[in-house]
């Protein structure tokens, strides 16, 4: 395909391999994960290069760590920038803008591992993320930061890039028990919510029904990409398309601190909790910040999340922007011969990539794991093998939310008026207490069993 679509973009084709951030994602994470099982069958680790900050409580303790892992600091920063730089490069973005803004976003994300390091932040669970979306919404809010800073803030390249990582700590027997069961609560949520917010924008406020329909997709599925998905499916204009993105960047910011208040508050199983933000959060890097923010150290509720969101809900980017797009054509448009432009092709060109990654790394894991015990699961694989592609997956989440909240202009957000705010608020007023029913009272006992 060739092209130029509604909102400007270059329509898909098979250079998407190597032009677009979903791809890159898949290759960057799966590199990593290849990597580790070099090193881990050779006896060896990745674990020095995969280097954070430990729990300290004096500086002392603190200034010992960085006296004897700063080398392995600046091998990993120099592993990320040389990754992200060639793929940046064949992007067609600018490298000369990159380097220098990957440098501070690296340094600033290592003062946050610092912070968020120290017993006191553990004690109020303020995880590396949630601390770096603060810092990111002061600064980027209270100065005004330079438009090259722009090229290094690739928010959801970091954040698909973290996802497929976490696919190599998410073993396949926990997807095949659950993944069914999430799907059928995340279409229950999908459809609910897409249709709230459709038809109080199209049928109530009398929105644009394009513009109605890129925010039912942002709200009910996967927020920006589904948004970016549906808008392009649609040929949203351009600044629908742009407040779309505004409305599931402040409902998300304003979830991930609301529900895991609400969670604790009412001491829900990790699972179920987990659950209950996979179906009620807006964007994937949010809700893996509002699972974080719960304090678990078992995973429990990191993995009920991503079978909630990431395989239940972002699965229905493909098919919103399939079924919509012939919606568009066929009866929004009522132009003559476009509805045979729309094949079933488009539902593989809307689908997210990064989600295949997911499963790849995965069943990866799944497979080597099958060669050992429990005993030497616990005592060999986890820790020489997963637990330093997840050490890197929590780089990758900071990265993401100093992106979000150094791009975030709370000025910016409050110019679009009141219609589309409540026509996305409507769709949130659903999804919450639907997604808190089906977690806790519908599917419960299918939560709370999962593996931690």
């Amino acid at each position: 395909m060739s092209g130029q679509g509604a909102t400007g973009a270059v329509k898909p084709g098979w250079s998407d391999l190597y032009l677009k951030e979903d791809w890159w994602a898949i290759w960057l994470a799966l590199g990593i994960i290849a990597a580790a099982l070099i090193f881990f069958f050779g006896g060896s680790t990745i674990k020095p290069i995969a280097v954070k900050p430990p729990v300290w409580e004096n500086v002392a303790s603190l200034q010992a760590h960085f006296a004897d892992a700063w080398p392995w600091y600046i091998a990993q920063f120099l592993m990320w920038l040389a990754i992200f730089t060639v793929s940046i490069r064949i992007m067609g973005l600018k490298v000369s803008e990159y380097v220098p803004g990957f440098a501070i976003l690296f340094l600033v994300s290592t003062l946050i591992f610092v912070v968020s390091s120290w017993r006191t932040m553990k004690d109020y669970n303020m995880e590396a993320p949630l601390v770096a979306l603060l810092l990111g919404l002061i600064v980027g809010n209270a100065f005004r930061l330079p438009r090259w800073l722009d090229t290094s803030f690739r928010t959801e390249y970091y954040i698909k890039t973290g996802i497929i990582l976490l696919g190599a700590t998410l073993p396949l027997t926990i997807i095949a028990q659950a993944g069914p069961l999430a799907f059928l609560q995340a279409s229950i949520v999908s459809l609910t919510t897409f249709f709230t917010i459709f038809l109080i924008g199209s049928r109530v406020l009398k929105l644009d029904r394009r513009f109605a329909a890129t925010m039912g997709a942002g709200g009910s599925v996967c927020g920006v990409s589904a948004s970016i998905a549906v808008g392009g499916a649609v040929k949203a204009e351009k600044d629908h398309l742009a407040i779309s993105i505004s409305l599931v960047t402040i409902w998300a910011i304003v979830m991930i601190f609301v529900l895991p208040i609400l969670c604790k508050a009412m001491k829900l199983d990790l699972g179920v909790a987990g659950a209950w933000i996979g179906t009620s959060e807006f964007a994937d890097a949010a809700g893996f910040a509002a699972a974080q923010a719960l304090g678990d150290t078992t995973d429990k509720a990191i993995r009920a999340y991503t079978l909630m969101k990431v395989i239940g809900r972002d699965i229905w980017i493909g098919l919103w922007s399939f079924a919509l797009a012939i919606i568009s054509v066929v009866y929004w448009e009522r132009k003559a011969g476009d509805a045979a432009r729309v094949s079933p092709a488009e539902i593989w060109w809307r689908f997210p990539k990064f989600v295949l990654g997911f499963f790849a790394a995965s069943i990866i894991i799944t497979v080597v794991s099958l060669g050992y015990t429990q005993a030497e699961f616990n005592d060999h694989l986890r820790p020489e093998l997963m637990e330093p592609i997840k050490t890197l997956r929590s780089w990758t989440f900071v990265f993401t939310f100093l992106c979000i909240g150094f791009t975030t202009r709370f000025r910016e957000l409050a110019k679009f008026g009141w219609k589309p705010l409540a026509a996305f608020s409507a769709g949130v007023a659903v999804n919450a207490p639907l997604g808190y029913v089906l977690s806790t009272i519908v599917f419960s006992k299918y939560w709370k069993g999962i593996a931690g």
